[in-house]
């Protein structure tokens, strides 16, 4: 599993895509083209140069507070760094590990795992250019399948395609209905880093 850098090499000031700063937010949030390009640098220049970090909490909120100032659009590149529920393949560890993705203990059926492909299609049709985030905080995959079918209104099934995808209406990326599951997902990504603190072993 990766370690964080140390909160003194994080408070360097020293920026780039392989800087101290983007391979802890890599950790924490994972990896995503704007992670990079964007909250990287302005993490930079907004962290105080005299006083170090106190902890790596501090430094999630700070990121999180840069992040609640983006336009939606760079949100939801945001959160389309974490892998869909359900996914198997190219996880970080820390994902792997949350999801329940570990193959030797307690095994995701195969059935769950189709409904999840379907649920997660059905949501981002329901929602243009949204991923389906949630803190799964040990759960399992069953149960978030449950917890999607809710926010999408399905009942609850193992089918692998129903209902039709074809007839899961979009919502307008300018609805309030869509912004406010934007919000909800960057402030469950927000308790994901922070779980991950104690996963890594710090504060």
């Amino acid at each position: 599993m990766s370690s964080l850098p140390s909160l003194s090499a994080i408070s360097s000031n020293v920026s780039g895509p392989d800087s101290p700063l983007a391979q802890s937010l890599t950790i924490l949030f994972e990896h995503s083209l704007v992670l990079i390009s964007t909250l990287e640098p302005q993490l930079t220049k907004s962290l105080p140069k005299a006083t170090p970090l106190s902890s790596y909490s501090e430094l999630i909120d700070a990121a999180l507070n840069l992040i609640a100032n983006w336009d939606p659009s760079l949100q939801s590149q945001f959160i389309s760094g974490h892998p869909r529920i359900g996914e198997t393949k190219n996880l970080s560890n820390l994902s792997a590990k949350e999801q329940g993705g570990k193959a030797s203990v307690n095994p995701t059926p195969p059935e769950v795992l189709a409904r999840l492909a379907h649920l997660n299609a059905c949501y981002e049709a329901r929602y243009p250019g949204l991923r389906y985030i949630t803190f799964v905080n040990g759960r399992s995959r069953q149960a978030i399948a449950e917890e999607m079918e809710d926010k999408l209104a399905f009942t609850h099934s193992l089918s692998p395609d129903t209902p039709d995808l074809a007839n899961v209406a979009g919502i307008s990326v300018d609805s309030e209905a869509w912004g406010a599951e934007l919000q909800r997902a960057i402030g469950d990504i927000g308790q994901i880093a922070k779980s991950r603190l104690g996963a890594l072993g710090v504060a």
